[in-house]
């Protein structure tokens, strides 16, 4: 998740948003960012980025414009497979 740092103002953000958004398209066809959203409040956006570990998806997050810019918070959460539906699986396989 991303969110402006305390500071930055709106017309910092709108002067890069458009090389942000082809840089962000860029990793989409690249298969690093899968999907990416804005958040419902409206504080910032949530991309899923396909990293193996947090530093993975800290440096692809980096390469971006306002990464370089260091003008956003960001926090990592790792990601997976639900793993209850794994134990269900196995529940049913069993009867």
């Amino acid at each position: 998740m991303q969110t402006p740092k305390k500071g930055v103002t709106p017309a910092q953000l709108m002067d890069v948003i458009p090389a942000e958004i082809r840089a962000t398209v860029k990793l989409y066809f690249d298969g690093k960012i899968r999907e990416w959203y804005s958040r419902g409040d409206g504080k910032g956006v949530v991309f899923l980025v396909d990293a193996k570990t947090e530093e993975e998806a800290r440096a692809i997050m980096e390469t971006l414009p306002l990464g370089k810019a260091n003008w956003m918070d960001d926090e990592y959460i790792p990601v997976g497979p639900l793993m209850p539906l794994k134990a269900l699986m196995a529940q049913a396989a069993q009867q």
